[in-house]
């Protein structure tokens, strides 16, 4: 809610107020400034947006940052090294076991487009710690034989990604280890729909079925299996129908109880939904649904209401989406 954000954010500014006092800390309420909204364009609350150099001109935004020591961070990486030089084993491990998630960087040398892409992505990700190194022992400890980021998870390394020099995207990048701050599959409810939507990926795949089902537990390992291709690009969420308190979503995707267990895409940016045209949730279907998806073959799902039998009865035909096409075009 804006007023926990509010108060990470005043507990951010009062522990930077000591380690950094050239940072200040400002709150508007754009209700009274008209004019400042619209001269930054605020269309959601809360808005955080970072001035740098006394310019008014193009200020960083700082979306998706909820607690205080994450404003820290990320302010630390905006205004000095974004990440930590390992020149040991027992560095990187130290680094590693700090925190239930780190991202390490392995590179030949420290001068080249990767390592830039690199520390971008860091400033972008302040929920976890990153460190890179270009010593050979550290290389060696982990059994690196190429420009790496590795993502580390409880102190285990879960995903290994080959960084070729200068065909980095830092959007990828960012998108693709953000997505570690979740469960390969996210169950909807209360508490995670904030963390889903907070994660840069605008996909989305949805598994609408009873969690208390005969068949859930063969499903539900189908449609982790297949999530572990697409991360970073596709965000694969379970919705229990079971739960009264998601009828919103089957409403939203006009999903009914006979339909279940159903499959859907949504894209964020456009709102477009795509319905998997297989009726069986293995993971053969999934992947194709995706990859089809993903090569923009997939053909988007428009709910209609059937057509009533008597839409051109009267001088004011009823359309609905089946019939719209054809009669108004």
């Amino acid at each position: 809610s804006s007023r926990n954000l509010s108060e990470e954010f005043a507990e951010a500014a009062r522990q930077l107020k000591k380690e950094a006092p050239r940072i200040q800390f400002g709150k508007i309420d754009v209700t009274h400034q008209p004019d400042l909204r619209k001269e930054f364009n605020i269309q959601a609350f809360p808005t955080v947006k970072f001035f740098v150099n006394g310019s008014r001109e193009a200020p960083i935004d700082c979306k998706g940052v909820r607690k205080a020591s994450t404003f820290i961070t990320w302010v630390k990486r905006r205004t000095g090294p974004s990440t930590v030089l390992i020149n040991s084993t027992d560095q990187a491990e130290a680094i590693i076991k700090a925190d239930d998630l780190a991202v390490i960087g392995f590179f030949r040398e420290l001068h080249n487009d990767s390592v830039e892409v690199f520390c971008e992505t860091a400033r972008d990700v302040p929920e976890m710690p990153f460190g890179m190194t270009a010593s050979e022992s550290v290389w060696a400890s982990y059994g690196i034989q190429r420009n790496s980021l590795v993502v580390f998870k409880e102190g285990k390394p879960v995903h290994n990604e080959v960084l070729e020099d200068g065909r980095q995207n830092k959007l990828g990048l960012t998108r693709l280890i953000k997505t570690f701050t979740l469960d390969l599959v996210t169950e909807y409810n209360m508490e995670t729909s904030v963390k889903i939507f907070d994660v840069p990926v605008e996909n989305h795949i949805l598994l609408f079925t009873p969690t208390n089902s005969e068949t859930f537990s063969e499903i539900y390992e189908n449609y982790r299996s297949a999530a572990a291709e697409f991360r970073g690009k596709i965000l694969f969420v379970l919705v229990d129908t079971n739960e009264a308190r998601n009828g919103r979503i089957f409403e939203y995707f006009r999903i009914r109880d006979i339909d279940v267990p159903a499959v859907r895409i949504l894209n964020l940016t456009s709102d477009a939904k795509y319905k998997m045209p297989a009726d069986e949730v293995t993971v053969e279907n999934l992947k194709e649904f995706c990859q089809s998806y993903l090569k923009g073959t997939a053909k988007q799902h428009l709910s209609s209401e059937e057509i009533p039998e008597d839409w051109d009865k009267m001088p004011v035909k009823v359309l609905v989406g089946k019939n719209f096409n054809s009669i108004i075009f």
